[in-house]
């Protein structure tokens, strides 16, 4: 950004001409929740972390913890990017190379669906079930391995929660421990987030595409990092190449019509946007918009009923301005 910074922790103090002003990102916080009141927006918080700036924040209601809903699905992809560093598992693996027991019940094709192709939302399943449905199945991943494929893996998008639960399941498969309990000394904790509730299937395993709590600015600590690469207080906690190959992985998705922020792509667990930026978006407004080109992160929490209209209002209001 062309100025220097003196890193307190996690935060930045400006050194611009000799001092730090507050008053830009106070002055785009004041304009972006008079939007969310005249716009209906359902906000709940705000916060903004540029690099070599003070970060700002905006509370509307209580800060508690609340549903990420799909924004879990980062986080679960970041656990598989640090199970592979450390020698768990690859993202060429297939599924069931750590399921062979479900061979005999696995529909044809389902051989070839890779833990990439979980992640990016193409591995061709027909299998659509997200984290508010009802479980039946006596075990949801034996009915997901045994749903009829209804395209090649790796040749089509189709958004659901069945590819991250299913690397959820990878996950404890592969370590020993369930997705929450292995991101707990290795990011939950040194990021402080403190104990995080991330509801179960009835086997006990964290829905890993949905259902983990947290606050606005426990969130905001996530989107740093990514920011950031990786890296935390000095220490590497995701491995960089690993945050850039979110990115760069993806699925085609350039058939969505809801909005065209949807058509640049899904990575590996995020949104890509365009001019370099990529999100983690769930539902009812959880965002953490990632801006690498201005070195900055917008975090929001909500209950919206119009998700589009506050995405835009998020590039429009903030990142937009930040110059």
């Amino acid at each position: 950004m062309g100025s220097a910074s003196v890193m307190i922790g996690e935060a930045a103090v400006s050194k611009r001409s000799g001092r730090y002003d507050p008053a830009v990102g106070e002055e785009l916080l004041d304009d972006f929740i008079r939007a969310n009141r005249e716009r209906d927006l359902g906000v709940y918080g705000v916060h903004v972390h540029r690099e070599g700036d003070e970060d700002v924040e905006r509370r509307v209601r209580s800060d508690d913890r609340v549903n990420l809903y799909s924004v879990s699905k980062t986080f679960t992809s970041v656990a598989l990017g640090i199970a592979e560093a450390e020698g768990r598992l690859s993202l060429d693996d297939r599924l069931l190379d750590h399921f062979p027991e479900l061979r005999p019940i696995a529909a044809d094709g389902v051989e070839d669906v890779t833990l990439r192709h979980l992640a990016t939302m193409a591995s061709g399943t027909s299998h659509e079930w997200f984290a508010d449905m009802r479980v039946d199945a006596l075990d949801l991943l034996h009915e997901i391995v045994a749903a009829p494929l209804d395209a090649v893996p790796g040749t089509r998008f189709a958004y659901t929660d069945s590819g991250p639960y299913a690397i959820g399941r990878v996950i404890a498969r592969a370590t020993g421990a369930d997705v929450r309990d292995f991101l707990m000394p290795r990011l939950f904790a040194p990021l402080d987030l403190h104990n995080p509730a991330w509801h179960t299937c009835p086997q006990g395993f964290p829905f890993a595409a949905s259902d983990l709590f947290l606050r606005t600015g426990e969130l905001a600590r996530f989107a740093r990092l990514l920011l950031r690469e990786g890296k935390w207080n000095g220490r590497q906690l995701v491995p960089a190449d690993y945050v850039r190959r979110m990115t760069q992985e993806f699925a085609d998705t350039s058939s969505i019509i809801e909005s065209e922020r949807f058509n640049h792509g899904y990575g590996l667990g995020v949104w890509i946007d365009r001019d370099g930026m990529y999100r983690m978006d769930g539902r009812y407004g959880q965002y953490a918009v990632i801006c690498p080109a201005r070195r900055a992160a917008v975090t929001v929490t909500a209950h919206s009923e119009r998700e589009v209209d506050l995405l835009e209002a998020i590039h429009e209001l903030i990142l937009d301005r930040l110059g």
